[in-house]
């Protein structure tokens, strides 16, 4: 036995307790961190949450707006993938519309703001030239483009036989009604010029100064300094344009009502998609089987299959990997 003793440690003291003033002081700052999160917490809850929620009970049940819901199970489901006989061209004419229609506009807005960028004199009346579309209301746009196309009247067909060239049928043929609702998009496509303006003007010129002194051209420029800079941006828009173009709606619909030329009044009930179903998107489906035929579980799940399509190309688009962003160092 060692003869020098180990002194004794002391005892392990308790922690205190906090304070009751800190308690209160942490108490108080929760609930303002709760109250200037509220006004978003109800916006949330109300538009967002409690529809999800809701189309995922209705998708299980059976109601159309008048009797009790009641439950059905995987009918509904069964019924939208195995039964629906317009579920697969909607869905084909949508995510056509999402890829070539989002494309289409991101290049055509980056490269018109590119343009009046390097316009040296009437920048202002390009721009405004540019924009003016963007701000016609959907229908009416949708309308005036359907005149011009008209294989019978428009003036776009009569110039194009005119100068000896075969005249499509534009919106009255199911070869080319999508491409002509993406040509009606690309007449509108103002708003995305002016957020590629503010970008590219908010490019560092110094950048620019020292691409040009080591000799890169006009092409190196934009590969090595403009498009990093932009990128953001370019996110931005795609990700926007998919959401939007998941909804298309009004232009189709429109359209499709104005080439079959079918008298629209009271009572009258269209059935969406003309030529063919050439123009039928799954929003219009939903909506024709919602408040048409008032099927509502059936509806739901057209509006579950959106949202997930929407999610997942989304979630798509903001990884790294997919080369719209930067990689971190």
């Amino acid at each position: 036995m060692s003869l020098v003793e180990s002194p004794e440690r002391p005892a392990a003291t308790a922690p205190r307790p906090k304070a009751p003033a800190l308690r209160r002081k942490h108490r108080g700052q929760r609930l303002r961190t709760l109250g200037f999160l509220s006004p978003w917490l109800v916006g949330f809850s109300v538009f967002f949450g409690y529809p999800l929620l809701a189309t995922v009970y209705f998708s299980f049940m059976h109601y159309n707006q008048i009797q009790q819901p009641s439950f059905v199970g995987l009918r509904n489901w069964k019924y939208v993938f195995t039964q629906m006989p317009l579920f697969g061209p909607a869905l084909w004419n949508t995510l056509w519309l999402v890829v070539v229609m989002v494309a289409l506009r991101v290049v055509f807005g980056l490269g018109i703001g590119l343009l009046v960028t390097k316009i040296k004199s009437g920048v202002g009346f390009f721009r405004t030239a540019f924009y003016l579309p963007y701000l016609a209301p959907p229908v009416a746009a949708t309308v005036a483009f359907v005149f011009l196309l008209n294989p019978g009247t428009g003036p776009v067909n009569e110039i194009l036989e005119a100068l000896g060239i075969p005249a499509p049928g534009w919106f009255n043929d199911a070869a080319w009604a999508k491409p002509s609702l993406v040509m009606l998009s690309l007449w509108g496509i103002g708003d995305l010029m002016v957020i590629f303006m503010a970008a590219l003007l908010d490019v560092p010129k110094e950048q620019y100064e020292a691409a040009e002194l080591d000799g890169a051209g006009a092409w190196a420029r934009f590969r090595y300094v403009t498009w990093p800079s932009i990128t953001p941006i370019v996110l931005f828009a795609v990700v926007t344009g998919v959401v939007q173009t998941m909804q298309y709606y009004t232009q189709a619909l429109v359209a499709g009502k104005l080439a079959s030329g079918v008298t629209i009044g009271p009572g009258t009930v269209i059935q969406p998609g003309y030529p063919d179903h050439s123009t039928l998107t799954v929003p219009q489906l939903v909506y024709s089987l919602g408040f048409q035929n008032f099927n509502t579980g059936a509806a739901c799940v057209l509006s579950l299959v959106l949202f997930v399509i929407a999610m997942a190309v989304t979630t798509l688009l903001m990884r790294k990997r997919a080369g719209l962003l930067p990689a971190e160092d």
